[in-house]
């Protein structure tokens, strides 16, 4: 297997191992850190601080989950469900819509908690929307929206997920998903690293609710991403310079910073950038600015899934993931992490 096609990135997964709910400690999560010369060892994530040098600069996603699914009735009384994917401006979405049968254009969608959405047509795979109000979108979404959970958690959100599916560096608010390997750090770690003298910078990735849809075609070449927006700045681009010059390494919390930071360098020059991005990172893509990443676990068949074997190599990863399940390993959003060096030795720079 080569990695060309979407079933060369199956795995089988007991169910037992996808993580239901988060540890009671943020950093008490497992890692498993995957070393270039195959070496695969078992830790803890607090192992990270000593991982780290203070040549190294340590990247987080600082976007924040909103309550993006939400719950009504259409005037013929059918019930339905929204999930947004992303804002489009104060009075407009692109969602998901669960229903039974499609709304009519300009039909009038009535949300529990007393808010209004007329349904404006599709646009692709999704739905445009546009809020009757004249209430703040963030402001009613914290009033009637619900935490969206990922699909392979199988229970309603609850109280502590509102805190326990948010990292604690998050800032700004567009996300309808976590930046999962961000969830492992508590505010010591963080402290704890600053202290040991690790620079640490933040960039935005709104993650959308796209990152769970499975990939319907078979070779991964006819895949076609969804957007994301993302910001990268001035501060930061100058923060990565820096580190390469002295020979530090950029280590990305998350492959939402890896996205944004190598959409940022596509010209072939890291440079500030704010817009939308669809890059897609699969075996042969050529890194320009990431040195190492942690991450967690990812779905089978899945663009992630893709992204780490393009970035650590394929067969190790097979290799990492198989050793992961035989050691009970906890997986996906509130499991456990991996820390993952880049492995190709012809890194563009």
């Amino acid at each position: 297997m080569s990695g060309s096609l979407v079933s060369d990135y199956d795995y089988e997964l007991p169910e037992s191992l996808i993580a239901q709910y988060p540890l009671a400690d943020r950093a008490a999560s497992r890692l498993l850190h995957v070393g270039c010369d195959d070496s695969l060892v078992d830790g803890k994530f607090v192992d990270l601080l000593s991982w780290l040098t203070t040549n190294d600069l340590l990247v987080l996603n600082n976007t924040r989950v909103i309550p993006a699914r939400l719950y009504g009735q259409k005037a013929s009384g059918g019930r339905f469900e929204i999930l947004i994917e992303r804002l489009l401006d104060h009075h407009q979405a692109l969602v998901h819509l669960r229903v039974s049968k499609k709304p009519s254009i300009n039909s009038i969608l009535e949300l529990d908690g007393g808010v209004q959405a007329r349904y404006l047509g599709r646009e692709g795979e999704l739905f445009k929307v546009e809020w009757l109000t004249e209430e703040p979108v963030l402001d009613f979404l914290s009033r009637i929206g619900h935490l969206p959970l990922p699909p392979y958690i199988a229970r309603p959100d609850s109280e502590a997920d509102a805190e326990r599916y948010q990292t604690v560096f998050a800032q700004e608010a567009g996300a309808v998903a976590a930046p999962t390997a961000g969830l492992h750090f508590s505010d010591e770690m963080l402290a704890n690293i600053r202290a040991k003298g690790v620079p640490i910078e933040t960039l935005t990735l709104h993650v959308g609710a796209g990152t769970f849809q499975p990939v319907r075609v078979e070779r991964i070449e006819d895949h076609h991403m969804h957007f994301e927006t993302i910001h990268v700045s001035q501060k930061l681009v100058d923060a990565i310079q820096a580190t390469q010059a002295s020979g530090g390494r950029v280590v990305a919390v998350g492959t939402t910073v890896v996205r944004a930071l190598e959409s940022a360098a596509r010209s072939g020059e890291l440079m500030p950038y704010s817009g939308e991005t669809d890059i897609f990172i699969t075996p042969g893509f050529k890194f320009k600015v990431v040195d190492a990443l942690i991450t967690n676990f990812h779905l089978p068949q899945s663009t992630l899934l893709m992204l780490v074997s393009a970035f650590s190599g394929y067969q190790r990863i097979r290799c990492a993931y198989a050793h992961a399940v035989a050691n009970q390993y906890r997986f996906f959003s509130y499991g456990d992490a991996m820390l993952l060096s880049l492995c190709l030795k012809d890194k563009m720079s």
